[in-house]
């Protein structure tokens, strides 16, 4: 059942006006005394007490449309309600994927030089031991949440660090001061707790700095995270001081696994296929204003085949993986619910700045083929012993790894092309919520701010009144390149960045510039030419047409630009692609004419009717 919409014109809340008018006395008194202990103490404990807390909750994979407040059918109440309290953003950029944007997350620097220039598990031979391609968050930078930790801030975590595992690498030397972390990229969600790497078999949790020796029995990663957020802020709310809680959920990442109880939350509610569910999303979007009206949207990519080209038990099994996702994703916003109810309850939810946002595009590979390897190698062995059932029954349960595929990843990069692991739109833009005080625009959009994740950093320092330094804990530092989103959220400026500023983007070797609403994209083969194409992002968010014959001078620009920006952040691009050999791999370019497939329209045909048109033959 969906919570009710926060009435954002109501000053007074949760409070009847008896309570609030016998208040008034009582701080009327406090204001004398308070006054009085400023003469003794100085301005530092009033500024502490307005100092807000920050909540940064991220989801790990989730797609652009996947929330109801971005277009989406999943039931995210909690989540809609938050965008109704606060603004939500159209143009926030992330990493391809999950490490390199966290690295920019934590540090305020672009990823090339933060340690990420590529994930650590794939970084080619001519870029192992180069600076910047440490695969962990290197010591060039000092963590936001170490800064904030001595500007007088607890900082929590609970979730996904992916940025180092060894002691002087993982969160709690990197600045938090209390930690429930899963060090690695994923693994099973229940208390099993297998990965999907074979080298490291089991993933690696820590609680404050200390290896996790086992998991509860009934262990569910994104309950626990969340009993872990709730239990770090009540243990240490006693001084009064403000607190970063970051939590860095795994869901929905896979494998696709909920619990029991919630398996069949969707049942039959995409066997329709991903185009039908992809038309609503972008309709929904228009009518919400994410998306504009006539602008150019990703076609469907050449080797997936229409929806009703599926024969119906294929169809009704791929819907059943898309059933498991959303009931993830519902899940992840219901226990967001918990950590809200709790703010409430003690008082603190109305001095605490919510934002929320994706790692990275909706994942479209299948990850246990890409870890696994060939037939008869360690990875093969392992991945079919801890991940053998993934039958159609059994999906979505303890010890099973599924993957909802391509073309369910296309749904959740709608409008946008391709998804996680490439630089286009649909790898790159992510949701953005962000709630609390000062955020001006209750319930509203903003179509103009261009964001990126390397701008938490400098805007949580900001509103916390706290200096990035040159030196820390006696090591020279780089300076942040984020752009603080502090006047932006007051509403008095549209969007951090001018119409000079730019973005870079690089992982495995394919690479993008933006710059206003113009992006330039190189792509590897198949997905791209292996040259440089010229988009319009504001006529075609697909990124469909390539302007480049038409403006030559400006892909020569923007050319210029991505020169300037591989220099300045030491980009390497690798001698080895992850997208070798991936044309073969792929199926067959699917075939369509006016006349082909014989039937249309069979993708709005219900399970229920299906089954009995196969009985009546």
């Amino acid at each position: 059942m969906r919570r009710k919409n926060i009435d954002t014109c109501s000053v007074i809340t949760r409070h009847n006006f008896a309570k609030a008018a016998s208040k008034v006395l009582i701080s009327l008194c406090l204001c004398v005394v308070s006054s009085a202990l400023l003469l003794f103490t100085g301005t530092a404990v009033a500024q502490q007490s307005e100092r807000p807390n920050f909540l940064v909750i991220v989801a790990d994979d989730l797609g652009y449309s996947d929330l109801g407040s971005y277009g989406g059918e999943i039931n995210t109440p909690v989540l809609d309600d938050l965008a109704q309290q606060g603004m939500r953003y159209t143009d926030f950029y992330v990493a391809p994927t999950c490490s390199v944007t966290r690295s920019m997350l934590m540090s305020g620097m672009d990823n090339h030089l933060a340690g990420l220039g590529n994930m650590g598990e794939m970084l080619a031979p001519n870029q192992v031991g180069q600076p910047g391609y440490e695969g962990v968050l290197n010591k060039r930078v000092a963590s936001v949440a170490a800064l904030l930790r001595d500007g007088g801030y607890h900082t929590y975590m609970a979730g996904k660090w992916h940025l180092g595992l060894q002691p002087d690498q993982i969160p709690h030397a990197r600045g938090f001061e209390r930690d429930f972390s899963l060090l690695v990229g994923g693994g099973d969600h229940f208390d099993d707790g297998w990965n999907i790497e074979w080298q490291i078999p089991k993933g690696p949790y820590t609680e404050d700095g200390q290896p996790v020796e086992k998991l509860p029995k009934d262990f569910y990663s994104t309950k626990n995270y969340t009993d872990k957020t709730i239990q770090f802020i009540e243990e240490g709310r006693d001084d009064g001081k403000p607190f970063l809680a970051y939590m860095a959920f795994t869901a929905p990442h896979g494998p696709l696994q909920v619990p029991d109880d919630w398996l069949r939350r969707y049942k039959n509610q995409y066997d329709e296929g991903w185009d039908v569910i992809r038309e609503r999303r972008i309709a929904r979007m228009q009518e919400l204003g994410i998306v504009e009206e006539g602008v150019s949207t990703a076609e469907r990519m050449w080797f997936l085949p229409r929806g009703s080209q599926l024969a119906p038990g294929v169809r009704i099994a791929s819907g059943r993986k898309m059933e498991i996702y959303a009931s993830m994703v519902e899940y992840m916003d219901d226990q967001i619910g918990r950590v809200f109810d709790y703010l409430k309850d003690i008082g603190e939810y109305d001095n605490t700045v919510v934002i929320f946002f994706s790692d990275n595009g909706a994942e479209g590979a299948d990850l246990v083929k890409m870890f696994s390897g060939q037939v008869g190698s360690m990875g093969w062995m392992h991945a079919g012993a801890n991940f053998a059932e993934s039958g159609h029954n059994s999906i979505g349960r303890k010890g099973t790894f599924a993957e909802y595929g391509a073309a369910w990843a296309q749904v959740g990069a709608a409008p946008f092309r391709l998804y996680k692991g490439y630089v286009t739109e649909g790898g790159t833009r992510s949701p953005l919520i962000v709630s609390g005080p000062g955020v001006q625009g209750a319930g509203a959009v903003n179509t103009t701010a261009i964001m990126h994740v390397m701008d938490l950093a400098p805007t949580l320092l900001e509103l916390a009144g706290v200096e990035h330094p040159a030196t820390f804990q006696g090591r020279d530092i780089l300076p942040m390149q984020g752009k603080s989103w502090v006047s932006t959220l007051h509403g008095e400026a549209q969007s951090p960045r001018s119409s000079d500023d730019y973005l870079g983007f690089e992982l495995f070797g394919n690479r993008a510039i933006r710059q206003g609403d113009w992006k330039i994209g190189w792509h590897l083969d198949p997905f791209g030419t292996g040259e440089w194409q010229l988009f319009n992002l504001d006529a075609d968010p697909g990124e469909q047409f390539d302007l480049s014959e038409k403006f030559p001078e400006k892909r020569a620009e923007l050319m210029a630009l991505w020169d300037e920006y591989e220099e300045m952040n030491g980009v390497i691009i690798g001698n080895r692609s992850l997208l070798e050999g991936a044309k073969k791999q792929l199926p067959t370019p699917v075939f369509e004419s006016s006349s082909y497939p014989p039937v249309r329209g069979m993708e709005k045909i219900s399970h229920k009717k299906l089954i009995e048109l196969i009985n009546q033959k």
